[in-house]
């Protein structure tokens, strides 16, 4: 099972327009569908939501650049005509530089072209790039050779393999489970196992936050309580391994948002860990 980037291959064009136009166009809700390629099983998933809104943010942003570069064109077109204007004056070969980068920080190259051998200051939209994101906004392209399996169900697979992946990106991003500065082995377990517990905090949050219809992330600093604790424990000990901390008073932010205040409060998270409870007591 493998996702095919579709936008680099031209191919797909010809391949997805019939798909596109007979089952994604009018689509009010994901749709899923299969196509033949290479002796191969082409699954291809279409959102109509991630579609528009990606088209919607391309148009503004194409229609931004365009609202620049007739500004830079007004400009260059009074200097040619002897217009004198306050600030320094502005030459071909500079507004070229400048929407080059311009285009170049909103990620549409392929789309939005600066002619940089013209000696005067000229652009033009490439149609044909456009309209081969526009067909790709919203699909997956998913390649297999797995006989057996629906579409829906090719689709289910490589979704929960990318949560997976989406897991090991939070351990290295957001929790920093590296560089480990221990050296003996049971010390490097200790910091691991931690790091798992906290990548198990940060999968509740997120479902918590996705329950509640909020536009919040658990990476984002607005969602951090003052004060947490995590308790861990085993079934041999009475009175269980208890670590808190207070954040600096002026770093505590509360979690109030309102679409959160139905929701039950989760202070402590107990973890059964005998070993980890273990190796914690003995590096006190």
């Amino acid at each position: 099972m493998l996702a095919v980037p579709g936008r680099r291959y031209s191919e797909f064009t010809e391949l997805l327009q019939p798909f596109h136009d007979t089952h994604c166009v009018a689509a009010t809700a994901e749709t899923v569908g299969e196509l033949p390629w290479r002796n191969l099983r082409l699954v291809v998933t279409h959102n109509p939501h991630v579609a528009s809104e990606a088209q919607a943010s391309r148009r503004e942003k194409i229609k931004a650049l365009e609202e620049q570069a007739a500004a830079w064109v007004g400009k260059l077109d009074a200097q040619d005509a002897g217009v004198k204007a306050r600030g320094k004056k502005l030459s071909d070969s500079g507004a070229k530089a400048r929407l080059y980068h311009a285009v170049k920080d909103a990620h549409l190259a392929h789309i939005f072209r600066v002619d940089l051998k013209n000696e005067l200051f000229a652009y033009e939209i490439n149609q044909a790039a456009l309209d081969l994101a526009e067909l790709m906004d919203g699909k997956l392209l998913l390649v297999t050779n797995t006989p057996d399996l629906s579409p829906k169900s090719v689709v289910d697979r490589y979704k929960s393999l990318a949560d997976i992946e989406r897991g090991f990106r939070v351990l290295k991003s957001e929790i920093e489970i590296g560089p480990v500065f221990h050296r003996l082995p049971e010390r490097i377990k200790a910091h691991a196992s931690i790091c798992f517990m906290a990548l198990i905090l940060y999968r509740i949050m997120r479902f918590k936050l996705k329950a509640a219809k909020t536009h919040f992330h658990p990476r984002e600093h607005s969602i951090v309580c003052g004060v947490f604790s995590i308790t861990v424990s085993n079934s041999t000990r009475k009175t269980p391994l208890k670590v808190s901390q207070r954040l600096p008073t002026n770093k505590q932010r509360s979690f109030r948002h309102s679409a959160l205040k139905n929701q039950q409060p989760h202070n402590n998270y107990r973890f059964c860990s005998g070993a980890l409870l273990n190796r914690l007591q003995t590096n006190q």
